[in-house]
């Protein structure tokens, strides 16, 4: 410890380092639940690259790991400690380099929170589509880390789809530059997709390249409430189906619509068993709503509520807006899961859920992003009760289980970290283990990067 603490002060200013206890616990672990946490020896908060080369380098020398961290909202374990290790929190790296409206590019420091760039780019009309819920508060570096997703990524897609290039501190302290700032490239093997989404366990991401879009119109929200889960599934299909484009297509079961009315008192009638919510963002945005609206009737929609402007869209979003806050407050504690299906198979995801919540006598509701089929089902549990924790725990698993039955994945947006390890291995097979852990050792070969996540 003390010739850690030696070589880390010879690189970094004092101000950089935190060594007390008290304060170094809290940056343990992230927003997950069910993810073990270890003991950080120090946490080191640098400004610049030679900063966090200086970290590496002494990591490398003495063999410690190092776990790097956002914002901490993850929610799956990513940015939790290791016992002894450096945390490298990355939140004073938080400076905008650029925003060039020709190249359609903003370049960024790992720290820059996402709604404080979104806003940015904003004043030159461009727009940065990745809008994760916890975007007032988390970071570019987090949202690459775990390839982040959000509401409008129907239409504008995720993280991965945006990052252009990176620059990145290896293992030992090298500084690799990947990727490119032109709108085409080609060259060599896509280093910086591989970045996205390695929640820290190949590199520590110093600066990213992103890819910007022209500010789109005002969007308009549609409202449909449906008598079942499986009718609202239905008319997302259809409206996919038919070529429609919405920016933001969400589902919300019963489960979250009564949460949310009981806890904002927002209107919703206690009799719908699925709320709908379809933005678009065209042109002529109240066209394509009528016409969404008919698909919703005709799916079986008991009413088709189109706003007027953009108040009232932002009215209809805010039930949405309060769906995760609204569910941790049926129990003392919630697990967010995050499970994407085939758009074709999200209402057996939703029905099949609601059975597991059946089964473990819990209440579990489902939130979505029904254009991607990326599911949220929330379980609500006493954490003080040690039999509805592991149920809470159990129906967790077998709602794993069920995406991957129904041909989905693991995980859409939050990333694998601790929580979601050995469905990792159920997902890719031994094979695809088995390379993505010689990925791992060529970059990182003493495994010193955010040991224990993924793997």
């Amino acid at each position: 410890m003390d010739d850690l603490l030696e070589q880390l002060r010879a690189g970094l200013p004092a101000e950089a380092l935190i060594t007390d206890p008290d304060v170094t616990a809290s940056y343990a672990h992230d927003m997950a639940s069910f993810c073990e946490a270890g003991t950080p020896a120090v946490v080191v908060l640098p400004r610049t690259v030679e900063e966090v080369q200086h970290v590496m380098r002494t990591a490398t020398a003495l063999r410690v790991p190092v776990v790097p961290q956002g914002a901490r909202t993850g929610l799956s374990g990513a940015a939790n400690a290791s016992d002894g290790c450096i945390v490298l929190s990355l939140v004073k790296m938080d400076r905008i380099l650029e925003i060039n409206p020709v190249d359609r590019i903003a370049v960024v420091e790992p720290g820059v929170v996402n709604a404080t760039l979104s806003r940015a780019v904003n004043e030159h009309g461009l727009y940065y589509p990745p809008d994760p819920s916890s975007w007032e508060m988390c970071t570019i570096g987090g949202n690459i880390g775990t390839a982040s997703g959000g509401l409008c990524c129907v239409k504008y897609g995720v993280t991965a789809e945006y990052v252009l290039g990176l620059e990145v501190v290896l293992a030992d302290g090298r500084l690799l530059n990947t990727g490119r700032r032109t709108a085409k490239g080609v060259a060599g093997y896509d280093l910086t997709r591989l970045f996205v989404g390695s929640e820290g366990s190949l590199g520590i991401v110093v600066k990213a390249v992103l890819a910007l879009r022209p500010q789109p119109p005002q969007q308009l929200v549609l409202a449909a409430e449906f008598p079942s889960a499986a009718a609202a599934c239905d008319a997302v299909c259809k409206i996919m189906e038919r070529g429609h484009t919405p920016s933001l297509l969400e589902l919300m079961d019963r489960t979250t619509v009564r949460a949310v009315n009981a806890m904002a008192s927002m209107g919703l009638p206690e009799s719908t068993e699925a709320l709908l919510l379809c933005a678009f963002d065209t042109p002529d945005p109240a066209a394509d709503l009528a016409a969404v609206g008919e698909l919703c009737t005709a799916a079986g929609a008991t009413e088709v509520v189109p706003a007027e402007d953009a108040a009232e869209s932002e009215l209809l979003l805010q039930a949405r807006r309060l769906s995760l806050p609204a569910l941790e407050t049926v129990r003392s504690a919630t697990m967010i899961d995050d499970v994407c299906v085939p758009r074709s198979r999200l209402g057996a995801m939703i029905e099949g859920t609601a059975a597991i919540a059946e089964k473990f006598g819990l209440t579990i509701g489902v939130c979505a992003h029904a254009g991607d089929g990326n599911t949220h089902p929330v379980v609500c549990f006493d954490h003080t009760d040690a039999d509805e924790s592991r149920r809470a725990r159990e129906s967790f698993d077998e709602i794993m289980a069920l995406g991957l039955e129904l041909g989905g994945t693991i995980t859409g947006e939050h990333g694998v970290g601790v929580l979601k390890k050995e469905w990792l291995s159920r997902e890719l097979g031994e094979v695809g283990v088995e390379v993505q852990r010689g990925i791992k050792a060529a970059f990182d070969p003493l495994g010193l990067l955010n040991p224990g996540k993924l793997f």
